[in-house]
């Protein structure tokens, strides 16, 4: 038992020191806004001492079991619309936020649907602050950093052992290697050569089994996802031109959004809007997203590269990476790669490319069978 203690402690320093360093930078004098909920106390107290080594100041916001959905069941509608000032305020001011995700595992009572207008509500209570923190971190101001600690909520959703679980998101992260930054610094020149490539091209495509969809990225920046910002990451993303997005769409993996399964979702696109939507599983909560101001709308187009990956866990930190897949996010746009369209959703989408599926940039193929050909 000691010493899987010991091992499981140098891996919470090796994750932490990943975090500040490489994915935030965190340099002297940074505030730094951290959020995770209790279970994640052994990786919390490493950040919170490599934040200080660096000469930062953290700041912590630990959440507790049960309790941010107590807005929804209880609030009324003049209590979700109030605006939480601490959090504008840190949105505005801090040069660091690292959302550290450690759900806990659901009581019967706290699996109910949630109340689409109380949620409607509580989205539209955020939608200054949310675009507080898209603007800076659009602009580079703020940098932020998500990351999951692993806990058995995570590993009943994933379907995995609490072993299996950790196991799957140190090896995601790289945490296995002698030095992850090394590795990641290798991902990242890798990823360049893709980037540079897109950044030069005007009209992307892509084709395979029930999908058929295209896009203008012209005056569009691709980005490479490198883990400063997601860890793990391990994907290149940009932003389509808002109206040029036309075809129709099916996204093979299986998502979680607002609580519940969605599967099988099928899409079809006119001039960059969505006007019909179906899914095998959860089409209600499509129905209940799409009502939302933008929702219909693109926000986000990529492609994963992280071959660590390759099962989803419910998770779209990691199931938006899975090597050999694209995905597509609704809402949102990334202000960083020049897209415009506003919403309170970003939803990410994906659909495995590994079994036919190409994408065609200017005309020329530049990927199939889950692979880069460039």
């Amino acid at each position: 038992m000691s010493t899987i203690v010991r091992d499981n402690q140098a891996i919470q320093v090796k994750y932490a020191n990943l975090l500040v360093n490489y994915c935030l930078g965190v340099k002297r004098g940074d505030k730094v806004y951290i959020t995770a909920s209790a279970l994640a106390e052994p990786l919390i107290r490493e950040v919170v001492k490599a934040v200080y080594i660096a000469g930062g100041i953290p700041v912590l916001n630990v959440e507790l079991n049960g309790l941010g959905d107590l807005a929804l069941k209880h609030a009324e509608a003049d209590q979700l619309g109030w605006e939480n000032p601490m959090k504008k305020y840190i949105m505005e001011n801090f040069d660091c936020y690292l959302v550290i995700r450690a759900p806990y595992e659901k009581g019967d009572d706290e699996k109910e649907p949630e109340d689409a207008e109380k949620f409607k509500i509580l989205q539209q209570a955020q939608k200054e602050t949310n675009q507080i923190y898209w603007n800076r971190i659009g602009n580079g101001s703020m940098r932020r950093g998500l990351c999951q600690y692993p806990t058995k909520a995570a590993a009943a959703d994933a379907e995995l052992s609490l072993e299996e679980y950790e196991h799957f998101v140190y090896q995601s992260c790289y945490l296995y290697d002698e030095d992850p930054v090394a590795k990641w610094l290798e991902v990242r020149k890798k990823q360049q050569v893709y980037v540079d490539y897109l950044n030069k091209v005007e009209f992307v495509q892509y084709k395979g089994p029930n999908i058929d969809i295209s896009f203008s990225v012209k005056g569009r920046t691709w980005i490479n996802s490198d883990g400063r910002a997601n860890m793990p990451s391990g994907e290149v993303f940009s932003a389509p031109v808002e109206d040029s997005v036309n075809g129709k769409v099916y996204f093979s993996y299986r998502g979680l959004y607002m609580g519940k399964d969605v599967e099988g979702v099928s899409l079809e696109v006119k001039d960059g809007e969505v006007i019909n939507w179906n899914a095998e599983k959860g089409k209600d909560v499509l129905d209940k997203v799409f009502a939302i101001p933008g929702a219909r709308h693109w926000g986000e187009v990529a492609i994963g590269t992280n071959y660590n990956i390759q099962r989803t866990t419910r998770n779209i930190l990691f199931d938006e990476k899975i090597g050999g897949s694209i995905h597509m996010a609704v809402g949102q746009s990334y202000k960083q790669c020049g897209g415009k369209n506003e919403s309170s959703v970003h939803w990410d989408m994906i659909t495995d490319m590994k079994n036919g599926g190409e994408i065609w940039a200017d005309g020329v193929k530049i990927y199939e069978n889950g692979l880069f050909l460039i």
